[in-house]
């Protein structure tokens, strides 16, 4: 009956810690609990208590370290270092005032936790503690805090280094079609929280080794203050007070090394772990013990050194065999029962009569193909961990949705033609590009603006052609941060069959996809549809107006307002040229939209008006055809135009008469892809031009 009274108490205390965590206070509590430690004096049950707690909380702490997956799922580490390095010091200011104050009165003034430190693990005598309080030091202090402060202090440095080249490698990887919004954005807030972590623990670093630095300190402090506060104010004896008080010292320093020790290691631990997601308990397995050659070789050493007369033979024999026993564990199955060589012949030829050939011998062309050499394969094979084939899937799905129909699937093959790191891509069975890979190193990219050079196998993009040098995996870190943006194979294959569809994608749209588009027009607009096909027009010069906007850069997202213009048009011709000008300017603010975004001003060049004359007599027929030597000074004119324009970062458009548009687009759409061409038509009456120079 008397525990009842006892018993709503502490569940109410229950109650109210538990509401505490749930609301957030638990945090200032504990932190306003830790400081007034250093001021209110504590017993020494309650020191034994939270000594207890440092403890158990500086190993939980090790162990959420050994069993997290990726230092950023422990990115709260900072604020709990600096927590339990705060508890620690805390404690140690109260037990030196304990010490101080009692210690006259034995060891079991300070609490039973430093008296078991103090006179169990060190043997009662404070030589032999101050040589392990050293020990302890020296290894905390100079090996373990002074190595993880220096790797924390590098990894913050080129985490931060490397921040620019990865928000650029995410932003390429987005433009490319391989990551979503939604996926680029988890990226770049993954990066963001790992620069802030690695920042973090280069200061948090700091920590431990101000803790450790204090704890010799207040070593220090407690056996000189002790020793004199015995002699002059208890009249201890020298040899009395130094032994009573060195121990309690000792044994104090003890309990907060121990668990610094412990905090110390977590830190180097965390700081040490790769990225990649994986335990520290599977990684050890897998790459220390998960060497066969490795465990052989160590197994057959021990045992010769335990043959050896005079040395510890048993136990030296026995990890021998514990060893040899692991690595037989791990032999391949295949090894012990070969199979026998009769039964992996093939059968004969004569065996089986040959079937009658029929059309289905006869396989269409793909309209999208990617072949590969044959150290290319474990790109593309997914149990061999490659993931290009679902990186030219997130290809597909971005072009389709940038150029407004669906992209053919991709077919990939091998072919043993090619170098064996060489790849191509094909459009109908035709090889329109091509490049080489090295499937073990990563692809780094000068944009332009780098601090330093690689060493590597000097290449370009195949895409764009940039200068790049290909880098080992190691070296990516340091190549970001140089200013390169590094990629992977895989990402470099994806880029280039990415722009070979943008340039190509007129060659990949034909009837069927043209017959799909306008089905889905149907489904919202039947009577849209058959009004214009085949009432109005064929199929076929759909089909060529569609392709020809899609030569000259004009997505097919606003296949709507297409087929309203070819109705509005078709009645008066089906002449494709007129018709794909007459649907540009329908097009206008759309294709302007795409080109200058929001401005309201539109930076054009115009052709001066003599050469603007010689071009409509020549488009005309009226005059000559245009002489090669104009026509090479025309390209090297637009050409300036275009790298003036790229440095000011503004697009570079030419406008022209509705007339001659087509043939001057035509003229310069390889020559100078990034030219584009408008019609005075084209652009719409919200936007005001902005001339800047007259070609002549």
């Amino acid at each position: 009956m008397s525990t009842l009274p006892n018993d709503r108490p502490q569940s109410g205390a229950l109650a109210a810690i538990s509401h505490a965590v749930r609301t957030g206070a638990a945090a200032p509590v504990v932190v306003l609990a830790m400081l007034s430690m250093v001021v209110v004096p504590l017993p020494p049950f309650l020191l034994d208590a939270l000594f207890t707690i440092n403890i158990g909380l500086s190993l939980m702490v090790l162990l959420a370290v050994v069993y997290v997956r990726r230092p950023l799922e422990f990115s709260i580490f900072p604020s709990v270092l600096l927590m339990v390095t705060l508890l620690r010091l805390s404690l140690n200011v109260a037990s030196t005032r304990v010490v101080l104050l009692h210690g006259h009165q034995g060891g079991a003034a300070a609490g039973h936790v430093i008296e078991s430190f103090g006179n169990f693990v060190v043997g009662g005598s404070y030589a032999v503690g101050i040589v392990v309080f050293a020990i302890l030091t020296i290894i905390n202090f100079v090996v373990v805090t002074k190595g993880s402060g220096r790797i924390s202090e590098v990894s913050a440095r080129f985490i931060l280094d490397a921040l620019p080249g990865k928000q650029m490698a995410i932003d390429a990887d987005l433009n490319a079609g391989l990551l979503t919004r939604d996926e680029a954005k988890l990226r770049r807030e993954e990066v963001r929280n790992e620069a802030d972590f690695y920042g973090s623990m280069d200061g948090a670093s700091k920590f431990v080794r101000g803790d450790a630095i204090a704890g010799l300190l207040i070593l220090a402090i407690n056996l000189v203050g002790g020793v004199l506060i015995g002699m002059l104010q208890h009249g201890l004896g020298f040899g009395e007070a130094m032994q009573t008080y060195t121990l309690l010292a000792i044994g104090d320093g003890l309990v907060a090394q121990i668990p610094a020790l412990l905090v110390s290691t977590a830190v180097a631990m965390l700081v040490t772990r790769a990225t990649r997601e994986q335990e520290m308990g599977d990684a050890v397995s897998t790459q220390v013990f998960g060497q066969r050659r490795a465990l052989t070789v160590a197994a057959t050493l021990l045992g010769l050194i335990g043959l050896v007369p005079g040395m510890p033979n048993l136990p030296f024999l026995l990890l021998a065999g514990a060893l040899g026993f692991a690595a037989w564990r791990m032999r391949d199955p295949g090894e012990a029962s070969p199979q026998p060589a009769a039964e992996a012949t093939a059968a004969s030829p004569g065996g089986t009569a040959l079937a009658e050939l029929s059309w289905d011998e006869v396989a269409p062309v793909e309209p999208l193909g990617l072949e590969v050499g044959y150290k290319l394969i474990p790109l593309v094979d997914k149990s061999q961990g490659g993931e290009l084939l679902t990186r030219l899937k997130g290809v597909r799905r971005k072009l389709t949705q940038d150029l407004g129909f669906l992209i053919p699937a991709v077919h990939v093959r091998d072919n043993l033609e090619l170098a064996a790191g060489q790849y191509r891509i094909l459009v109908h069975g035709v090889p329109v590009a091509s490049g080489e890979l090295y499937p073990d190193r990563m692809l780094a990219l000068d944009p332009g603006r780098v601090f330093g050079r690689l060493d590597g196998i000097p290449g370009k993009d195949p895409a764009f052609g940039l200068d790049a040098v290909w880098i080992l995996p190691g070296e990516r870190a340091h190549a970001e941060s140089l200013g390169y943006t590094v990629v992977d194979a895989g990402t470099v294959v994806a880029t280039h069959l990415s722009h070979v569809v943008r340039e190509r994608a007129a060659e990949l749209l034909g009837h069927d996809e043209v017959q799909q588009l306008l089905a889905s027009v149907g489904k919202a607009s039947p009577k849209l549809v058959e009004e214009l096909t085949p009432k109005l027009l064929p199929m076929s010069v759909v089909v060529k107006v569609l392709q020809s906007l899609l030569a000259e850069k004009v997505p097919l997202r606003q296949i709507r307002r297409i087929v309203e213009a070819l109705l509005e048009h078709g009645i008066h011709t089906q002449d494709p040229a007129t018709l794909t000008a007459a649907v540009r300017v329908a097009l206008g603010p759309f294709i302007v939209q795409e080109l200058v975004g929001m401005a309201q001003e539109v930076p054009v060049f115009t052709l001066a008006p003599q050469l603007e004359r010689i071009l409509q007599d020549s488009v005309n027929g009226q005059g000559a055809a245009l002489e090669p030597g104009l026509a090479e000074r025309l390209h090297q004119s637009l050409s300036e135009c275009v790298t003036r324009q790229e440095q000011r970062g503004e697009p570079a458009i030419l406008l022209v008469p509705g007339g001659i548009r087509a043939a001057i687009s035509r003229l310069v759409r390889h020559s100078v892809p990034q030219l584009s061409v408008l019609a005075y038509g084209e652009v719409p009456e919200d936007k005001r031009l902005r001339l800047l120079g007259a070609i002549g």
